[in-house]
């Protein structure tokens, strides 16, 4: 019995969707301007090579725009795109309600590092005509 105790408190529970959290936007269409998430996304970018943006109901138009934003400024690949749906209660224990949910995947495209640094010493060179 000691044996299984010891084992059981041992045990190392790897789950690659909580590596992921750390990377995941869950975007709002009342809460955050749509540029605050793109540049959040493009940090994300920087830090982990990839984002998932993550939407409910209404704000997946949101994730939409932002994705598609990031893609023509040539800055992300779409890796992956799943949609479902999610059980949710209306306010203090009302009726269930199914929410449409989106989740993108973006990764870094080949030129993003390159683009990023001409925006930094665009902007750098903006502060300095300021000064």
């Amino acid at each position: 019995m000691e044996g299984i105790t010891e084992g059981v408190n041992n045990i190392n529970i790897s789950d690659s969707s909580a590596l992921n959290r750390r990377n995941r936007i869950q975007v709002s269409n009342t809460k955050k301007p749509l540029f605050f998430y793109v540049n959040l996304a493009k940090r994300y970018m920087q830090q982990f090579n990839e984002v998932e943006l993550s939407a409910l109901g209404m704000a997946i138009a949101t994730v939409v725009t932002i994705a598609e934003i990031l893609k023509n400024n040539g800055l992300a690949v779409e890796k992956k795109i799943t949609t479902s749906t999610v059980d949710m209660r209306e306010e203090s224990g009302g009726r269930p309600v199914q929410k449409a949910k989106i989740e993108i995947l973006l990764g870094k495209s080949e030129k993003f590092d390159e683009l990023m640094a001409a925006a930094a010493a665009e902007e750098a060179l903006d502060n300095e005509e300021q000064s």
